[in-house]
């Protein structure tokens, strides 16, 4: 993780040429969690490895509250990439993750996202996983029914080789395997 102190790097909205929304979903989740605002990200990243994010797994301060299950995965998704937060692209690739499920509420995810102005941040996404995981839910959906509000510049948010895990090529194997990385579901 990123040792900059986080007043210290501009909102990803201004990174995106965008203005910044103040967000009511941040509010509730400030209320919700406890947290200042500026700790939330790291609770809500740290929500977001519990919940199957686990190629984010790390150590997380002890004095950070515990996840709160009345936050959807959409909800805790969506507020990763905000626009009011100093750019991390560690939430986006964790909200990516958690998000790359069957389980998600994809009508929903695009409802929050239009509400609290992530369509850009989204549909990067999507546009990379249509790449590597077409049919990886909810992309596909995402990439049909949200609007294209910003463009962004391509610099400004991760690269595609960020959200997914790939293999060296080698010698007997041939070219490298590229996978989309996937939230780890809960054994059934």
């Amino acid at each position: 993780m990123e040792t900059i102190e986080p007043l210290s790097r501009p909102p990803l909205a201004r990174r995106l040429g965008d203005a910044v929304h103040l967000s009511t979903l941040l509010r509730k989740i400030c209320q919700m969690s406890g947290c200042r605002e500026d700790r939330v990200g790291e609770w809500l990243l740290k929500c977001a490895v519990r919940r199957g994010a686990s190629h984010y797994e790390r150590d997380f301060p002890e004095d950070l509250p515990d996840d709160n299950p009345e936050l959807s995965h959409e909800e805790l998704a969506v507020a990763l990439c905000l626009g009011q937060h100093p750019y991390n692209p560690t939430f986006i690739r964790a909200a990516a993750q958690l998000l790359s499920s069957p389980r998600t509420d994809a009508p929903r995810l695009a409802r929050l996202a239009v509400m609290e102005r992530v369509e850009p941040v989204l549909l990067h996404i999507a546009t990379i996983a249509a790449r590597f995981a077409p049919e990886a839910h909810p992309w596909s959906y995402l990439l049909r029914h949200l609007p294209q509000r910003l463009s962004c510049p391509a610099e400004a948010l991760p690269h595609w080789s960020r959200f997914v895990s790939q293999t060296g090529v080698t010698s007997f194997a041939g070219g490298p395997d590229i996978k989309w990385l996937r939230r780890r579901e809960p054994a059934a």
